[in-house]
């Protein structure tokens, strides 16, 4: 028992050490093509799926935002829409109590009439906060009127792919390495959250972040979940946008002036004003969420919204920021999903039921990376477990544990024939030696000498099959030992070894009816038998010398016997013919379903039929290959 564990085991380990190795080096690749940012569009593009295919939520009443849309720009019937609109949209805005004003308008330069109005109303209202640009290229200068405090910058970057998933929370001014700049989104939601008893504090975790409460804002480090070597410069977080048709209350600048809006609306809420048109220009682009009006383009004003919205959601509803496990957990998984289709490989080791197994482990995969990410906010790594486990299970671990079965299969198959090839060896050698001194045994028509003879050539034919196979075993030689004990090489002629055959058959003692025979024919034409396999040419030979050894044991009266090979109409016929008592029983032995499995291989026939007015003949016929 232990030993046939053992055994288990070792060919086990040799199976991995052949068919693994191909798989590891898939893992190891994609592993380094991650660690070069190969596969950061695949993971970008698999996380705006993920995002967009969430369910829908609730819009959040805590942001409303005013958009200047086209018709607003006719209703006012001037572009940029001057500062004295501007003021009494302000103005109006301030009578409904919001908590925080974000003015995502640049005021740097006046747009008259109404400058000084507005100046006015910028410097009076604390709530209101302006933006800047503080980045190259294109930075601006804060709005006069205001100071440096109620100024958020709006800056963005944008990924390779050209879309906007990080948002810059805060970073060191570049004119002043003393000074940080705080973004639009920070200081409307540090206002909001303060009049809440919330302060902003440093991280406890993180050092390098910023918590409300108890909650630290995940800030994105070089290697962020499908990020490689990214530096914004400050704190940035990965956008969870809120997946909603319309995720905030949208109202029009007329509809303030016109006094068209309720004011529970507004009434402690945050509101954002700025341009939602396209003449501004600004626009920004994601595939995160799903029914845009502008197809993958989001506007500046409602990007920023989707921020304030995601630090308030997070902060006091509980709903999760997006981020990662850190390099070791990712690496981690990505090897767990790297060994998976090789252990698949290994089970299921047939196409379909590999790629099955691998479609359901896609599948459970790509569910898993969605649950984690929905329900805990967690991005991983998808893109190369995905890319390995396709790789691997379709391809090249499946198709070495293929190979590496195909050579088992092969080994057993070696095998059957060796044991088939044994015993035919011995019925046409010792089982014949056996049988003929029998016969006489019981007939009792025989001196005692010459049957202790006839058992003595029995064992020693019995022991030289056994050295025979042991030399064959160990050698792995191309060669047929026959019945009377005579070894062919097969690489030689197929011509040369069927009158080798036939001559070392017909001298046999032990077939007694061939001591009656008076004519030997025997005529093998050469063939170009480059063709056949050496399991062929071993096959044909024991043919011939099966028919042959029929003649001796059953042609009873035989005078006459012919063997001959002729090539004639494409055809090459071997047969043997005697003039026999014929074939007497109708039972098919194992010699008979033998060749006939041999001529299936060949391409040709078998037949073994009794001949008129006497004999027999058996026959194997083929069709050589050109």
């Amino acid at each position: 028992m232990k030993r046939r564990i053992w055994n288990h085991i070792r060919k086990e380990i040799g199976l991995w050490s052949q068919a693994a190795p191909p798989g590891i080096v898939v893992l190891v690749v994609v592993i380094l093509i991650r660690i070069a940012g190969g596969m950061q569009s695949a993971e970008w593009m698999l996380l705006d799926t993920m995002l967009r295919l969430r369910p829908v939520e609730k819009p959040d009443e805590r942001v409303v935002i005013v958009g200047i849309d086209e018709t607003d720009i006719e209703w006012v019937k001037q572009y940029p829409v001057p500062d004295q609109k501007i003021a009494e949209l302000l103005t109006k805005l301030e009578t409904y109590k919001p908590l925080a004003i974000g003015l995502d308008i640049f005021k740097n330069v006046p747009v008259e009439p109404g400058g000084k109005q507005l100046a006015q109303i910028l410097q009076k209202n604390t709530n209101i906060i302006g933006i800047q640009k503080i980045l190259p290229p294109g930075e601006t200068s804060i709005p006069q009127t205001l100071p440096p405090e109620r100024v958020g910058f709006i800056d963005l970057f944008n990924d390779e792919d050209s879309k906007n998933r990080r948002y810059l929370l805060f970073t060191t001014n570049p004119k002043n390495n003393q000074e940080d700049k705080y973004s639009l989104a920070l200081h409307l939601v540090t206002k909001y959250l303060t009049v809440q008893g919330i302060e902003l504090e440093t991280g406890k975790n993180d050092p390098n972040t910023i918590r409300f409460r108890d909650i630290e804002l995940p800030r994105i480090t070089p290697n962020f979940g499908g990020y490689v070597r990214v530096d914004d410069g400050g704190l940035s977080i990965l956008m969870n946008f809120r997946n909603s048709y319309q995720p905030f209350h949208i109202v029009s600048l007329r509809d303030i002036l016109n006094g068209q809006v309720d004011a529970k609306l507004l009434r402690d809420r945050i509101v954002l004003v700025g341009n939602r048109n396209m003449s501004a220009g600004d626009i920004f682009y994601t595939s995160a969420l799903p029914n845009l009006k502008l197809n993958g383009q989001i506007y500046g004003i409602d990007y920023h919204a989707h921020v304030i919205s995601q630090i308030l959601s997070s902060v006091i509803d509980s709903r999760p920021m997006l981020h990662s496990w850190g390099d070791i957990g990712e690496y981690t998984w990505i090897f767990i999903w790297g060994f998976l289709p090789i252990i698949l490989g290994r089970l299921t080791q047939s196409v379909w039921r590999n790629l099955l197994s691998v479609g359901v482990a896609g599948f459970c995969l790509f569910s898993c990376g969605y649950m984690m990410l929905w329900v805990w906010g967690i991005w991983i790594p998808l893109a190369p477990s995905l890319l390995i486990l396709a790789v691997n299970g379709v391809g090249l671990s499946a198709f070495a544990f293929y190979r590496h079965d195909k050579f088992l299969r092969s080994q057993i198959t070696e095998r059957q024939n060796t044991i088939q090839h044994t015993f035919t060896v011995i019925h046409n050698g010792p089982l014949q030696t056996l049988a003929y001194g029998l016969k006489h045994l019981r007939a009792k028509d025989i001196p005692y000498p010459q049957l202790v003879g006839q058992f003595e050539k029995l064992d020693r034919e019995i022991r030289d099959i056994g050295e025979f196979l042991k030399f064959e075993a160990l050698t792995k030689e191309e060669s047929l030992r026959l019945g009377s004990g005579l070894i062919l090489e097969l690489k030689r002629p197929l011509h040369d070894l069927l009158y080798e055959v036939y001559s070392s058959t017909l001298e046999r003692k032990d077939f007694e009816h061939f001591k009656t025979l008076k004519v030997k024919i025997r005529n093998f034409e050469p063939i170009d038998d480059k063709y056949l396999s050496i399991e062929h040419k071993r096959g044909i030979c024991l043919f011939l010398e099966e028919a042959l050894c029929n003649v001796g044991k059953h042609a009873q009266g035989v005078k006459r016997v012919q063997a001959s090979g002729v090539y004639s109409a494409n055809k090459y016929s071997l047969s043997v013919k005697d003039n026999g008592s014929g074939i007497t029983s109708k039972i098919e032995n194992k010699g008979t379903k033998h060749f006939k499995i041999l001529a299936k291989q060949l391409g040709g026939e078998f037949r073994r039929e009794s001949l008129s007015p006497r004999g027999t003949i058996c026959e194997l016929n083929w069709t050589p290959m050109k």
